[in-house]
């Protein structure tokens, strides 16, 4: 079976010795999946966009000088619209929204992945996980 172009491994084929290469393959094809390699040239392309990473660093320390105001919701209405104004821009950077989809779609494809591997060892394997795992 597979997800994506991600293989898994029967359930007789991966019991002793063979979880570990089983365990290694299925990552070594997750590094290789489309997903995964759109995510990193995304990743990468966003690093090295000067204006995105402007517009980035103007939002979060916006976001940052605000931030008391922002717990206790008392951020006035002027400030408020400032923080999402940047946040706009800087969502609308043409690096962010190509990272953004490439994030989505790497997601999606370890939710499915995690879905499958659940359904295998007969346990949610997202809860098994720590937060951010899936």
């Amino acid at each position: 079976m597979t997800v994506g172009a991600v293989p898994f491994p029967t359930a007789e084929a991966a019991t002793g010795e063979n979880v570990l290469a089983a365990a290694r393959e299925f990552a070594r094809a997750l590094g290789e999946s489309a997903e995964f390699q759109s995510y990193e040239e995304s990743a990468d392309r966003l690093r090295n966009d000067e204006v995105a990473q402007r517009v980035m660093s103007d939002f979060v320390a916006k976001q940052r000088s605000l931030q008391m105001l922002l717990r206790l919701n008392a951020v006035p209405a002027e400030e408020q619209a400032e923080l999402e104004r940047l946040r706009q821009t800087f969502l609308s950077q043409p690096a962010v929204a190509a990272h953004l989809k490439a994030q989505d779609d790497l997601t999606a494809l370890c939710q499915a992945a995690a879905g499958v591997l659940s359904q295998r060892i007969g346990l949610s394997f997202a809860a098994a996980c720590g937060p951010g795992c899936c």
